[in-house]
């Protein structure tokens, strides 16, 4: 059995749950675009309880708030593994990062476009 197959059977199910929880909170308690999309989310899911949103409407617009939120997290470890590597400059370690904030970045333009798409014909637009 190799080191990974132990790590496994180390934690029940539960207990990786709060592993998770605790990576969400820490990433919510330290990182600023964390923050700025939950709030930005708040105000999302009140207008689309506000306009009465479809189910459909619900899904996209649910879909691009988890897309980002998850593609957020994925761009804040990505950084941390890097920091963790190195803490001199290196071309690897910044496209590393600059990769992944891009990819949070598309995501993000995305997500814009599936709210106007919902939002702007619900205000007259």
């Amino acid at each position: 059995m190799d080191f990974q197959e132990k790590d496994k059977k180390k934690y029940p199910l539960l207990k990786s749950f709060s592993f998770a929880c605790q990576g969400i909170l820490e990433a919510v308690r330290t990182e600023r675009n964390i923050k700025i999309h939950f709030a930005l989310t708040a105000i999302v899911v009140f207008f689309g309880w506000h306009f009465s949103l479809n189910g459909m409407e619900w899904l996209f617009i649910l879909a691009a708030i988890a897309g980002t939120i998850t593609l957020e997290l994925v761009n804040s470890a990505i950084e941390r593994v890097v920091d963790l590597v190195t803490d001199q400059f290196h071309p690897l370690a910044k496209q590393a990062k600059d990769i992944a904030a891009g990819a949070v970045f598309i995501y993000a333009i995305f997500s814009i476009i599936v709210g106007l798409i919902i939002f702007l014909p619900k205000v007259g637009l």
